[in-house]
């Protein structure tokens, strides 16, 4: 046997690189479902949906050793000439179900149109990976009834759907037994079927029927934060994200922070309710746009992933959080959720299943989650910081050999609150600082206005957003800025000595402060505002060196910002700060909404939820409120960058300042006293 399988005609299936030996006569696609190489097929062979087009390479490829052209693949045939007539092909492509095998082979499995496409690449991340969805679209031709074999419709599909396509013993939803036998004779006995199995080996569900050939077949994969809802309606048949939206968590009037909205609950009896009603309709309108964008029928969307915190997890789930608002913050279920659309009163197909990423901790939500199956530090030799900036940060740490993950209570400063001058990012509000490290002047960028404030232009179009705040962005890069100029010492303090170098340093009774705009809104950046980002700051970076010193690791080799307020975030700013610890700047990234691109990953391929749910059971959670050194490493972490920590990587690009101690509340009788560096 040995010797008549070597002699068989060798095919290379790219972009994947998955090769194997089949006998002549062999279908394309056969040969690529026995590689495990997707090649979507909804007709089940019979050349009618076009969905399962390759391409063969011609030429020698003295790589793979072979030679490939297209007479080593049958001329087409009936089957394959008539949907051309009626569909069209584009030249060049084959319809794999009737391309039979005749000799050594590269096929391509195009990835350029929505038909066919194996890898996802698009707007919404730049990740590619394999598709394997839960959802699978099947088309049958049901035998009619006959008197001489009594065997109900149902049972004929079901017996089809086995002899086609290998489903057995499948659970059929309850919605759709009363259409049955509508849906079948209106097809002519030809329906296609939405078959969703989760689990490889489980039972699997039909969840959907329409008559006919259908083609269609979507999900959407969101992520519900606190501030923000965002969405993705993504073609499971392609890969290809079809639609994006966000749209403001209606929650926020009950209360800005999650803590204040946990406390609404208990307050109000129907609080919960209230809340949960909220957030699903605002799934539900955004789900309607990001259809209407797109010309989608909500009835094709059949599966759909979330990912959220703890409580907004919880939330929507219509689960009390009240638990989660006190110690020992118990999660009221902490594993993966797989439940139905109508029990969550969501707008699409009835039949429609959904999928909740696992939570990590009570503080360390199903967002995190997503967040590591997307940036995947448990893949890594290196060891990867993962951290989401928030008013609760959730920090991850690790490689493929331990990770560890905590979550730290930053408050409301990143984001504007607690700040004299805060407010969230939208025009108007400063993005971006800098200061003269000489005449102590800044100029800065605002939100919706392309120039910076020195260079022409930048007035006009400030006249019509106005200069109204600082957003998060600017708040760390303000701070830093006033250290790199010696405005606040390595302890946060302002030294009022600068006033006699600036009139921007201000004098507020006994503390002092900068002046960063003077205008309709006058912007000043006070010394509360500097404690308060202090504070914010020191309590992320006790939590990463707690995980840190868990880890036994002295440095990090990679950071990963995640969230939309860590896709602002200047690295060398937030190093500088003492946000983050030591690391090459090079391998300080930015990664913009990686809890959504887990949700994505997790909708598009089942594989990917059997991973996560694996890798959260192996996270250690620590609670960082629990752990003795944890005040020590927090009163460190109030310096700037760090009391203690040394920053070589940092100090190579950047001249840090010589330390000095100025008394709060002045500029030390005026006498300033210098250390030099540690």
């Amino acid at each position: 046997m040995a010797d008549i399988s070597q002699r068989d005609p060798l095919v290379l299936f790219m972009p994947s690189g998955k090769r194997g030996r089949f006998p002549v006569g062999t279908s394309v696609l056969d040969a690529a479902r026995h590689l495990g190489v997707y090649v979507e097929s909804v007709c089940g062979g019979r050349a009618t949906c076009g969905r399962c087009q390759i391409e063969v390479q011609e030429g020698s490829f003295a790589k793979h050793g072979i030679v490939s052209a297209v007479d080593h693949i049958s001329p087409v045939g009936p089957k394959e000439q008539r949907y051309a007539d009626v569909r069209t092909i584009p030249a060049g492509r084959r319809l794999s179900c009737s391309a039979q095998i005749l000799g050594d082979l590269v096929v391509d499995v195009p990835q350029d149109t929505v038909v066919n496409a194996q890898v996802i690449r698009k707007a919404a991340t730049d990740k590619t990976f394999d598709r394997n969805p839960a959802i699978q679209l099947c088309y049958v031709e049901v035998d009619e009834p006959d008197m001489h074999k009594p065997l109900g419709d149902l049972d004929r599909l079901n017996a089809m759907l086995e002899k086609d396509w290998g489903f057995q013993n499948i659970l059929v939803a309850q919605h759709l037994l009363p259409d049955i036998q509508k849906t079948l004779r209106k097809g002519n006995w030809g329906v296609t079927a939405a078959i969703h199995r989760d689990i490889e080996g489980s039972r699997p569900n039909l969840i959907a029927l329409w008559p006919g050939l259908h083609n269609e077949a979507y999900g959407i994969a969101c992520d519900i934060g606190s501030t923000t809802i965002a969405m993705h309606l993504v073609s499971l048949l392609s890969g290809r994200v079809v639609a994006s939206s966000g749209a403001p968590n209606p929650q926020i009037r009950f209360g800005e922070d999650l803590m204040s909205r946990v406390s609404y609950v208990m307050m109000n009896p129907d609080g919960r309710e209230a809340m949960t009603t909220a957030v699903r309709q605002a799934i539900n309108d955004l789900t309607a746009r990001v259809c209407q964008e797109s010309g989608v029928d909500p009835n094709d969307i059949l599966d759909a992933v979330f990912v959220a915190n703890p409580i907004m997890h919880h939330l929507f789930l219509g689960i009390d959080p009240t638990e989660l608002g006190q110690a020992p913050f118990a999660l009221a279920v902490s594993g993966a959720v797989h439940t139905w659309s109508r029990e969550i009163d969501l707008d699409i197909n009835h039949g429609a299943r959904v999928y909740l990423l696992p939570c990590i901790a009570g503080h360390v939500g199903a967002d995190a989650a997503g967040a590591t199956l997307s940036e995947g530090p448990h893949r890594q030799d290196k060891m990867m910081l993962l951290v989401d900036v928030g008013t609760n940060a959730e920090i991850v740490l690790g490689n493929r050999d331990r990770v560890v993950a905590a979550s730290s209570p930053t408050g409301p400063a990143f984001e504007g609150a607690e700040i004299s001058g805060g407010q969230r990012a939208a025009p108007g509000a400063i993005e971006r600082v800098r200061i003269d490290p000489e005449t102590l002047e800044p100029r800065f960028k605002v939100i919706g206005v392309e120039q910076w404030s020195d260079e022409e232009g930048f007035w006009d179009g400030a006249e019509k957003v106005g200069v109204t705040g600082i957003c998060g962005s600017a708040i760390i890069e303000v701070v830093a800025e006033m250290y790199l100029c010696g405005i606040i010492s390595e302890d946060g303090v302002v030294d009022g000595s600068m006033a006699e170098k600036s009139p921007r340093i201000l004098q507020n009774g006994r503390t002092f402060s900068y002046l960063l705009h003077d205008g309709a809104q006058r912007i000043v950046v006070t010394q509360n505002d500097v404690r308060a980002i202090q504070l914010a700051k020191a309590a992320l970076y006790a939590g990463i060196k707690l995980l840190m010193e868990k880890q036994g690791a002295e440095t990090v080799d990679t950071i990963r910002f995640a969230g939309a307020f860590g896709s602002f975030i200047d690295p060398k700013y937030a190093m500088v700060l003492g946000l983050i610890p030591d690391c090459d700047l090079a391998e300080v990234k930015a990664v913009g909404n990686a809890a959504g691109t887990g949700a994505l990953m997790a909708l598009l391929n089942r594989d990917f939820r059997r991973e996560i749910e694996e890798t959260v059971k192996r996270i250690e959670k620590i609670e960082t409120a629990l752990e003795p050194n944890f005040q020590q490493l927090f009163v460190d972490a109030m310096a700037l960058p760090n009391k203690v920590d040394a920053f070589p990587n940092l100090a190579s690009v950047v001249t840090l300042p010589e330390k000095k101690a100025i008394a709060e509340g002045g500029s030390d009788g005026g006498r300033r006293r210098r250390r030099s560096r540690e």
